[in-house]
């Protein structure tokens, strides 16, 4: 398997040397040259695999360069941290079923893949006797998930910036209460996205990106869509008993966690809706409904994790929209920077909508729906899957199964949580034992120069 850049500057790469690169070095997106195809024979093979083997099924289709004794390992070592048997376990809640995805270290779907990817790292470069400085942003999970993926493990520092004062308290102590030596947070005095495009800016500066060895854990890295693919196979198998339809809604800021549904569906998987459900900030709610992918101001809300307007991930669906024409995305991308939006010809939309439905929840609604949800069944929902519960229960077709992501554990977001259900609720032992831990944070501007002086005084060098 080979993989291109959607900007089309590179030659075919192999998997590892794709992890390792991480953004293209022409500031594209790393994609499969194809998609493999699952056949009915197939997913009935699978039916009643236990994670860590359907994972090894799926994965093993992309790449051809890891010893399949040595990709077993690796899957097996990340997927042992997690509390559940079944790691992303299905529930069936109020007639739609949750895909619980908060098992893992963080309780934030991003485990699911940074467990995967950091293992992944560890292997790569011990093999080539390298070391690497992952850089990454963070909204709030995928920080916390990519330095638990990474701390103490050999030949990596990890750099995560967050936006200062802008995730939930939880989040923040997750980050910061790792103090292992290879690990180093930077706390912006802006939004994700002033975090997201100074990590851009650095990889794309290729000569700081190959002096430092820089590498990306940000849903830029194929590995980590890839890793998250696995887990619509394994909810089909749970909810279906032949050969049906499903629909997937999917809480999302950054199009990662969706556009692995959408490569589910494009190698074979029966799903017949892939709802995309945001906050106030819907910047793909207006880009699928009605063709407006247009910037505006970050509004802080009670679902952090989506507190977000440039979708990075959505350069991935647009190389397909685009019939695989990579000066199309160039032209795209340069008009986003000179005018702030991104058009669409009629044709363009109607596939979008082929492709996807979607909806936005305020935060009113979403803590109505967490109210609502817990009455009615005595389950909490966390603010982000409470925004694709109420998404689901709106526009998803009562007729097929409908599948809601369960992207965060309750407690993570807990303030918005008893403020719902107007009582407080019992944390994990993990979350309480955070209180007490000793914290390490560098707050400094969203200035990119600030940032990489940073990096270059604590990176590992080869």
């Amino acid at each position: 398997m080979y993989y291109l850049s959607s900007r089309g500057g590179i030659s075919p790469i192999r998997f590892k040397d794709a992890v390792m690169m991480g953004l293209a070095t022409d500031g594209g997106l790393l994609l499969p040259v194809s998609f493999p195809v699952v056949t009915d024979v197939m997913l009935e093979k699978w039916r009643d695999m236990p994670y860590q083997k359907l994972a090894f099924e799926i994965i093993s289709m992309y790449l051809d360069d890891i010893p399949a004794n040595d990709l077993e390992r690796i899957i097996e070592r990340s997927y042992s941290t997690f509390t559940h048997p079944e790691v992303t376990p299905v529930i069936q809640k109020d007639g739609i079923y949750i895909l619980e995805l908060f098992h893992g270290v963080t309780l934030a779907f991003k485990d699911v893949a940074l467990q995967f990817l950091g293992n992944l790292f560890e292997y790569i470069l011990a093999e080539r006797n390298e070391q690497m400085n992952i850089v990454g942003a963070t909204s709030g999970d995928t920080g916390s998930a990519a330095i638990h993926g990474v701390r103490g493990k050999k030949g990596m520092s990890v750099f995560i910036m967050h936006p200062y004062g802008k995730t939930s308290r939880v989040q923040a102590l997750q980050m910061t209460a790792v103090t292992d030596e290879n690990v180093h947070n930077i706390a912006v005095r802006g939004t994700f996205d002033d975090c997201q495009s100074i990590v851009k800016a650095l990889f794309n500066d290729l000569e700081f990106k190959e002096k430092y060895s820089l590498g990306a854990v940000n849903s830029i890295n194929w590995a980590r869509v890839l890793a998250q693919v696995v887990y619509y196979f394994y909810a089909w198998l749970k909810v279906t008993t032949a050969r049906e339809e499903v629909a997937f809604s999917v809480p999302t800021g950054n199009f990662g966690d969706i556009f692995a549904g959408y490569v589910a569906k494009k190698m074979g998987l029966p799903i017949r809706q892939l709802l995309l459900a945001t906050n106030e900030n819907n910047i793909l709610t207006r880009f699928v409904n009605n063709g407006d992918y247009s910037l505006s101001e970050v509004m802080p809300t009670v679902s952090p994790s989506m507190d977000i307007q440039l979708a990075s991930n959505l350069e991935r669906y647009l190389y397909f929209l685009y019939k695989e024409e990579p000066e199309r995305i160039k032209a795209a991308f340069k008009e986003l920077k000179n005018i702030g939006r991104i058009t669409f010809s009629e044709e363009e939309m109607k596939q979008v909508r082929t492709d996807f439905c979607s909806t936005s929840v305020d935060q009113t609604e979403t803590i109505d729906m967490i109210r609502k949800f817990y009455n009615d069944t005595g389950y909490l929902l966390d603010p982000h899957t409470a925004v694709g519960v109420r998404g689901a229960l709106d526009l998803l077709p009562e007729d097929i199964p409908r599948v809601c992501l369960a992207t965060a554990h309750p407690a993570k977001f807990n303030e918005t949580v008893e403020q719902a259900i107007n009582r407080p609720h019992e944390l994990p032992d993990t979350i309480k034992a955070l209180e007490k831990l000793p914290t390490r944070c560098e707050i400094m501007e969203a200035d990119i120069d600030k940032v990489r002086n940073f990096i270059k005084t604590h990176a590992v060098l080869s």
